[in-house]
């Protein structure tokens, strides 16, 4: 029987983002998914998409950056209170007010009731381990809720020294050892560095959204296969990956089944809580 899969980095499609986030453009144009960013999907179609991609839940986020909300905290609330069963969302904030970005999250939290804050730090130019971070930190750590973000390259045409894992995320899990991290998007060309990471740091774990499984480094499926296997999180980045797609590739990992079940759900249940 095969298992239902919680997606821990996915988001709707994002309104007009040839204006708001030209950036991204590209990236969907060699993802082969283009189409999304010239039309909406409505919360069905996401639905019949993870059903037919035996999807059980996603990790659905909202989307922030220096030009403005693209997506916002209160509309992701509402997708999940149209489906509790299917969606739990993952706020963000904007960073250049740290003050009103903790309010923010605070509200997310206690009153849309989201399940995580996700930054990414390419959008902003500013690195995990900068001080513009530090109050929210202490708030996921204060809401018992996880930080998430992207390492590695960026695929969109941003500069790429953000998302290095070391010493930028590794500063960030020395400084606060109770924050939950999840660093997204494996971390390529830095895989190791994130593995290290996860080794090292009890609360740093991975997430495999923006790559499709043939494409995971041979060192992350060896680390997901052994010593790792409580520490790695199945993603896509819909709609960057679309879900059938990714989850026809998964029997090309050959985990053993008590470890597939971990990744495709229980470690996402875990840091999650959900």
């Amino acid at each position: 029987m095969s298992i239902a899969a919680i997606d821990a980095w996915a988001q709707m499609p994002i309104p007009n983002p040839r204006q708001m986030l030209p950036e991204v453009v590209r990236l969907f144009e060699k993802s082969g998914t283009a189409q999304y960013l010239d039309r909406t999907i409505s919360v069905d179609e996401v639905v019949a998409a993870m059903d037919a991609g035996q999807m059980e839940k996603l990790m659905l986020c909202a989307w922030c950056g220096p030009r403005g909300w693209m997506f916002t905290n209160d509309q992701i609330a509402e997708i999940v209170r149209q489906r509790p069963d299917r969606f739990c969302g993952v706020a963000t904030v904007s960073l250049m007010n740290p003050r009103e970005a903790v309010r923010e999250l605070r509200r997310a939290v206690t009153e849309l009731g989201l399940k995580a804050l996700r930054v990414v730090p390419w959008l902003w130019n500013l690195p995990p381990n900068d001080k513009h971070y530090f109050p929210l930190y202490v708030t996921c750590i204060e809401l018992g809720i996880p930080f998430c973000t992207q390492v590695g390259h960026t695929g969109p045409l941003m500069p790429s020294e953000t998302g290095r894992p070391v010493p930028y995320l590794d500063d960030v899990a020395l400084t606060f050892p109770e924050l939950t991290i999840v660093g997204g998007h494996i971390g390529h060309p830095w895989t190791a560095e994130m593995i290290g990471l996860a080794w090292k740091h009890d609360n740093v774990f991975i997430d495999t959204s923006a790559y499709l499984p043939k494409y995971y480094p041979a060192e992350l499926v060896q680390y997901l296969k052994t010593y790792g296997q409580d520490k790695v999180l199945f993603g896509t980045n819909f709609p960057q990956l679309t879900f059938d797609r990714c989850r026809a590739q998964i029997a090309g990992l050959e985990l053993a089944p008590a470890i597939e079940e971990k990744f495709l759900r229980t470690n996402a249940q875990r840091v999650f809580k959900v």
